[in-house]
């Protein structure tokens, strides 16, 4: 099994979440790839069994300018695929996860998480298992 985890940072907070979920795809003994929005190969990311998407909430909580010019470039084509998200916020509600996961199941994708993964401000280490968790058990 091949999991792709892409995501976007600005303060490194999603980073460490998304490196978490990447240590999670390794226990599980699946491949992983790992990657930022703004370097992702479209169709290695597609060609995973699963795809692990990571974003901190910017401006009115909206994703970050390159996650959502790398998942726009890719919404039409997640139809049938199995997606997790997650991410980091600093105000609001993570409202932006939400609207995230609207937007992947409004695809025809299949969500495995629920609204996504959220981890206030820096993750800490309960967040940074549940991250580990996610990558292991998406599938």
């Amino acid at each position: 099994m091949k999991k792709a985890v892409v995501y976007a940072s600005t303060t490194g907070n999603t980073e460490q979440m998304a490196n978490a979920v990447a240590e999670g795809v390794k226990a599980s003994g699946a491949e992983v790839l790992l990657t930022t929005a703004d370097a992702a190969n479209a169709a290695d990311v597609l060609a995973a069994d699963v795809i692990l998407l990571g974003s901190p909430a910017m401006g009115a909580e909206v994703l970050e300018d390159s996650m959502e010019s790398f998942f726009s470039g890719i919404e039409g084509q997640i139809s049938g695929k199995k997606i997790a998200l997650f991410g980091s916020y600093d105000w609001g509600d993570c409202q932006f996860l939400r609207d995230w996961a609207e937007r992947v199941k409004s695809a025809g994708a299949t969500m495995l998480n629920g609204e996504g993964l959220s981890a206030h401000l820096t993750p800490e280490a309960a967040d940074l298992e549940a991250c580990k968790e996610l990558g292991k058990t998406a599938q």
